[in-house]
C-alpha cells in the first residue's frame, strides 16, 4: 500500500477498511530507524490492541531511502500504509493524512518510539469511548517517568512555562510525540491550523482548548532519544513567532471558535447547589446582576457629586452595561473565546437602551412630581427602575444576544 504523490482522499485501498486507529509515523530520512519501528509498533497493535488499525507512515519529502523503506514495509503488512508528501514539515504531514484518513481515532508517534508503547491504549481509549476530544502524553504529569538531560528538561519545563503565561494553556506538555485526536474534531479543528511544522502541536492544543474540547492527559515512560535530529534553537525560534501569531489570532478574534464551540464544545460541568438549564441561568444572572447594581450605585454616587443626575446615569449605566454583558457572556451563558464578542456588545448597548429609557423616564418622573427630591429618594427610585430593567435585560440576552444559532 504504497503512494509515490499526495494521496486523494479515497486513495487507501481497502484491505483494512475504516480501522478503528490510524497511527501516523512523521518521518524525514528515516531509513534506518523506519523499518524497526515499524515492526514493533505493529507487533503490540496486533497482540494487544482490541479493533481494526493502521500504520501510515507519512514520508516528508526525504532524500534517502526512506521512502523505498516504507514501501517495503507496505507491501509486507496489510495494515501499513506509505504516503509521500513532496515537502517538508510534521505538521503538514499529520494535517494532511489526518484529515483524509477513514479512521475514527487518528494518532501519530515519532519514529524513535521515545514513549512506551503501554502508554497507547489509555491514550486513545477515551476517544474511542467518546469521553475526550484528543489526547496527549505527558512527560510532566504526575506519575510519568523520563529519563533525558538537564538541558532539554529544563527546555521542556520553560515553554510550557511560557505557553502558560501567554496563552493560558492548561494542558502540561505541548510537545510530547504522543498525541491523538477523534477524526470528526480533527476534520473541523485541524483547518484553523496554519502551523507546518513543530509548533503544530502546541497551535492544535491551544485552539481546541479555547474551543472548550476536552483533552485528556496521560503520564507516560520516556527515554530521550540521544540521535535526536530535531534543531533546538531554531525550533524554539519558530514556536516563539507560533505563539505570537496564535495570540494575535485569538485577540482579534480572527478564528471562529465560536463555531467549533457550538459544534463540539463540551456543556460546562454541573457545579454542586446550582441548577443547571434556566434556573442555573436566572442564578447566575442574579449574581452578576446584585454586582452591576452595586457598581452601578458606587459609580452614579461619585458622578453625581460633581454633574447632573442625567448625565451622571448616563455614564454610570453605559460603563457597568458594557461589563454586564462580557459578564453574562461568559458566566452566565457560557459563551467563551473572541468569536462574536463585538456583535454581542453591540446588541448589548441596544438593550443598554432599553434600560437607559426605563431609569431615565424614573428619573424624569420623580424630578417632575417633586420638584427637589432628596438623594437617598433618587437613588431608590433608581434602584427600583434598574430592577425592571434587570428583568428586561434577562430575557433579551437569553432570547436575542445569546440564544443559539444555527
Amino acid at each position: 500500500m504504497s503512494l509515490s504523490t499526495l494521496p486523494s482522499h479515497d486513495a487507501y485501498p481497502s484491505r483494512v477498511t475504516a480501522p478503528v486507529l490510524d497511527v501516523v509515523i512523521p518521518v524525514y530520512n528515516e531509513e534506518t530507524d523506519l523499518e524497526p519501528c515499524v515492526r514493533r509498533l505493529h507487533g503490540y497493535l496486533a497482540a494487544n490492541f482490541p479493533y481494526r488499525f493502521r500504520i501510515t507512515i507519512a514520508d516528508n519529502a526525504s532524500v534517502d531511502s526512506t521512502l523505498t523503506v516504507a514501501r517495503r514495509l507496505a507491501h509486507h503488512y496489510p495494515e501499513v500504509a506509505a504516503v509521500h508528501l513532496p515537502e517538508k514539515g510534521r505538521g503538514r504531514a499529520l494535517k494532511y493524512v489526518w484529515t483524509h484518513s477513514d479512521a475514527a481515532v487518528l494518532a501519530y508517534m515519532d519514529v524513535d518510539l521515545s514513549t512506551d508503547l503501554g502508554a497507547l491504549l489509555p491514550l486513545v481509549a477515551p476517544l474511542i469511548s467518546g469521553h475526550s476530544d484528543l489526547a496527549i502524553g505527558s512527560r510532566l504529569a504526575r506519575g510519568s517517568r523520563v529519563v533525558r538531560g538537564a538541558k532539554r528538561e529544563f527546555i521542556s519545563r520553560s515553554y510550557n512555562l511560557i505557553l502558560r503565561g501567554t496563552l493560558a494553556a492548561r494542558f502540561s506538555d505541548a510537545q510530547c510525540g504522543f498525541k491523538a485526536i477523534r477524526s470528526d474534531v480533527a476534520t473541523r479543528l485541524l483547518p484553523m491550523v496554519e502551523d507546518t511544522g513543530w509548533f503544530f502541536d502546541t497551535e492544535m492544543l491551544v485552539l481546541a482548548e479555547r474551543a472548550g474540547l476536552r483533552i485528556h492527559e496521560v503520564p507516560v515512560d520516556w527515554v530521550d532519544d540521544p540521535d535526536s535530529r530535531v534543531d533546538i534553537v531554531s525550533t524554539a525560534m519558530e514556536d516563539l513567532k507560533g505563539i505570537v501569531r496564535v495570540t494575535r489570532a485569538l485577540s482579534t478574534g480572527r478564528l471562529p471558535l465560536g463555531t467549533l464551540r457550538e459544534q463540539l464544545g463540551r456543556n460546562p460541568l454541573p457545579v454542586d447547589g446550582v441548577p443547571a438549564g434556566l434556573t442555573g441561568q436566572l442564578i447566575r444572572f442574579a449574581g452578576v446582576g446584585v454586582a452591576s447594581t452595586l457598581a452601578y450605585v458606587v459609580l452614579y454616587a461619585l458622578l453625581r457629586t460633581g454633574i447632573g443626575a442625567q448625565s451622571a446615569n448616563l455614564i454610570a449605566l453605559l460603563v457597568t452595561a458594557v461589563a454586564n454583558t462580557a459578564a453574562n457572556r461568559r458566566l452566565t451563558f457560557g459563551v467563551r473565546g473572541g468569536d462574536g464578542a463585538v456583535r454581542h456588545q453591540a446588541q448589548g448597548l441596544v438593550v443598554f437602551g432599553i434600560g437607559l429609557a426605563l431609569t431615565s423616564g424614573t428619573l424624569a418622573l420623580l424630578h417632575a412630581a417633586v420638584a427637589v427630591p432628596t438623594w437617598p429618594i433618587e437613588v431608590a427610585a433608581l434602584v427600583v427602575a434598574n430592577l425592571v430593567a434587570t428583568a428586561v435585560r434577562f430575557l433579551m440576552l437569553r432570547v436575542w444576544v445569546f440564544r443559539a444559532r444555527g
